[in-house]
């Protein structure tokens, strides 16, 4: 009895001298993935069983350049004659090929993970996700409360993708902007009234410029995979937007002081306070029937106010440009061409009014009808 207490106490003491690396697994039904975290290996020793992986090697890892080893005995039985490894500068990868096709509950026999282990959640899958193997499917997507318990788990906090961090921060600071002009203009209003509303641009037109040239961001977010849809249409109406404000106000002293200015910024920010805080809750998954609705409704009126007050600036400015010939070429010059602006300006309010509105209030309209009636198909098949 006394020799086996020591040879036990010996064990356990070897146990808690060994240094043991961070190893991250995953699976598929066939295989089993280990990846060792330990940079520039000098020397490697694996031994494979048929239920074991017995691991040395010498290389930096959590405590520096030192000798790390670990045991493993598997959940179930593998096929050690097909496994193998490879040595990386910054990693060791075994690659390990289960004795029968199926998926494991854990990778080790005891219920108890020692703390080296870690879940490879780059590579994590569950049973369902190869059933077909030409179209892999995400488990963050399809699995999210699962993958998300497993994370908390393992991590002890949700990590978050640095494309979601982004979009919350990016739709959070324009919410924040568009709210600051929105207060500004209507605190004012209730202090001063009407009397404030000449001073709109001097007030708020720096902090609208920069908002409205920040949202070109949002031309670029579909085109990298940021969000879904088109950049045609917030590339139309951002564009359309810059036009109105850098084109027919800043560069037109005159009009920065018109009441119409005060309408249509009001009318922006409106738009503007619903529609980030509907993304944000998007993006963190925080459905809100009520804020659903009011997105896809409060364009009804406020869109063709936005487009009367955008057209009239337009209009006002077409003889302040033949008056000026601000950005109109004349002949004869090097180019040998013309350009009117004042022409061009009434062209562009053609088709703001007639094709262009037609085609923001269709998309719009379409947009609507999908996502409320998913949202009632949604809300039936709980009931």
């Amino acid at each position: 009895m006394p020799d086996e207490e020591i040879i036990e106490n010996n064990a356990r003491r070897k146990y808690l001298q060994q240094l043991s690396p961070f190893v991250y697994w995953a699976q598929t039904a066939r295989h089993i993935n280990l990846k060792v975290d330990l940079k520039d290996a000098q020397w490697t020793d694996l031994k494979f069983t048929p239920t074991n992986l017995e691991f040395k090697s010498k290389g930096v890892g959590a405590r520096g350049l030192n000798e790390y080893e670990f045991d493993i005995k598997f959940y179930g039985l593998i096929d050690d004659e097909q496994c193998s490894y490879k040595v990386f500068d910054n990693k060791i990868e075994c690659l390990i090929v289960k004795s029968e096709s199926g998926w494991w509950t854990r990778l080790i026999a005891t219920p108890q993970k020692p703390h080296w282990l870690k879940i490879d959640f780059d590579r994590w899958q569950t049973e369902d996700d190869l059933e077909d193997e030409e179209r892999p499917r995400n488990v963050q997507e399809d699995y999210s409360r699962e993958y998300h318990r497993l994370q908390k788990e393992e991590m002890g906090y949700i990590k978050e993708s640095s494309k979601n961090v982004y979009m919350v921060i990016y739709n959070l600071a324009q919410f924040v902007g568009f709210l600051y002009v929105l207060s500004v203009l209507s605190v004012l209003y209730y202090r001063d009234g009407a009397t404030m509303i000449p001073q709109t641009y001097a007030l708020v037109g720096n902090a609208m410029k920069f908002l409205q040239l920040l949202q070109y961001l949002e031309v670029l977010h579909p085109i990298f995979g940021y969000t879904k849809g088109s950049p045609v249409v917030p590339f139309m109406q951002v564009s359309g937007r810059n036009f109105v404000l850098f084109f027919m106000i800043e560069f037109e002293e005159r009009m920065q002081t018109k009441p119409v200015i005060f309408y249509v910024f009001v009318i922006w920010s409106l738009v503007e306070v619903i529609r980030y805080p509907y993304y944000i809750s998007q993006i963190l998954k925080m459905e809100s029937g009520f804020l659903t609705w009011l997105r896809y409704t409060v364009w009804i009126p406020l869109y063709p106010l936005g487009i009367l007050c955008e057209g009239i600036i337009i209009l006002r400015n077409i003889p302040y440009f033949e008056e000026t010939k601000r950005f109109s070429i004349e002949m004869p010059n090097k180019w040998n061409i013309s350009f009117d602006m004042p022409t061009f300006l009434k062209i562009y309010l053609i088709l703001l009014i007639l094709p262009g509105s037609f085609f923001l209030m269709s998309h719009m309209a379409g947009t609507r009808a999908k996502k409320l009636n998913s949202r009632r198909r949604s809300r039936k098949s709980s009931e």
